[in-house]
């Protein structure tokens, strides 16, 4: 191929700034069929993406062979290190993975050995997916993984458990399946903010447009971390908001009253659905490679600033990082 002509391996397929790119993105790269790839298949597109940048890729390669490489390497691979991502961390595993513990926190909400099990299962869950999608470059002792879990863990059991007991006395049952919801928000605003705490200590690294790293700020932290709060309990929300509803109104039909042991696999399916959709939809509301003001770090963080006026000739008006998912 003409050089001029050539796939740039370094910048997503479709353009980052506008919603609809973002989105188009994340629907390839969170696609759940992709987690069932085997090593060997993952292991060949990174081996393709690796020859394609130094031209010497198989003759007769397309530029679709090219990208489905990149799509599967994304789905797979960590933007910041290059590793392999475990399976279950894998933000194309947030489909199989959050529709069962979803659809059995939903399902099972009455019972409290339940609540206390789903809730552990779902923590345990979501401190792997935000280790696992973190901005790899700030480094996490075990001792503060540890704390980190523990500490979300015990927030959902606690506004579960607290909230259950609250709304026993309800007449409203359709009160008490918004619990597991108000549950998880409440530990995701506790379980990625620690599992991610080194990066609001020290700072992370932020770059010029084309990569130049230049300083390290905290305030780029908090913002990149609010985002990914924000994406998480968003894409959680359709699926424990809205089906609270549905199942109101399907369990008093016949047939489900007839057939109670539908009630599980329907609302599993059903969360299934919703986050094939809310996945992709979730990731896209913000834009990975996340902006900051230079005019921010000047006023909340003077040395990160001194450093910044250190490497720089000019100042730039922002500095660019990578927020984590």
């Amino acid at each position: 191929m003409e050089a001029e002509n050539r796939i740039n391996l370094d910048v997503p397929r479709y353009d980052q700034s506008t919603f609809i790119g973002r989105l188009k993105h994340f629907m390839e790269i969170t696609d759940w069929r992709l987690c069932f790839k085997s090593d060997k298949a993952l292991d060949d597109a990174r081996e393709l993406l690796v020859k394609y940048r130094i031209g010497e890729e198989p003759p007769g390669t397309s530029d679709e062979d090219v990208y489905y490489a990149k799509r599967v390497y994304e789905s797979a691979f960590h933007p910041d290190t290059g590793d392999k991502q475990n399976v279950i961390g894998r933000m194309s595993f947030q489909v199989p993975g959050g529709m069962i513990l979803t659809g059995a926190m939903l399902t099972f909400y009455r019972s409290t050995p339940a609540v206390v099990f789903w809730q552990w299962a779902n923590q345990s869950f979501n401190a792997l997916v935000n280790f696992t999608n973190r901005n790899a470059k700030s480094s996490l002792t075990v001792e503060q993984m540890g704390v980190a879990y523990v500490s979300a863990t015990s927030a959902a059991l606690v506004t579960a458990l607290g909230l259950k007991k609250v709304l026993a006395k309800s007449r409203s049952t359709l009160l008490q399946r918004f619990v597991p919801f108000v549950a998880v928000a409440a530990a995701n605003c506790i379980n990625i903010p620690l599992m991610r705490q080194n990066e609001i200590k020290n700072g992370i690294s932020v770059s010029t447009k084309d990569g130049k790293e230049l300083t390290e700020s905290k305030v780029a932290a908090v913002k990149g971390i609010s985002q990914v709060v924000s994406s998480r309990i968003f894409m959680a929300a359709p699926g424990m908001t809205i089906l609270p509803f549905v199942m109101e109104r399907l369990e008093k039909q016949a047939w489900l009253v007839k057939n109670p042991r539908l009630n599980a696999p329907f609302q599993t399916l059903a969360c299934g659905v919703l986050l094939t959709a809310m996945v992709p939809v979730a990731c896209s509301l913000f834009n990975q490679t996340c902006e900051l003001d230079t005019s921010a770090i000047a006023k909340l963080e003077p040395e990160a600033y001194a450093k910044l006026e250190g490497v720089c000739q000019e100042i730039p008006e922002k500095v660019y990082f990578n927020k984590g998912l």
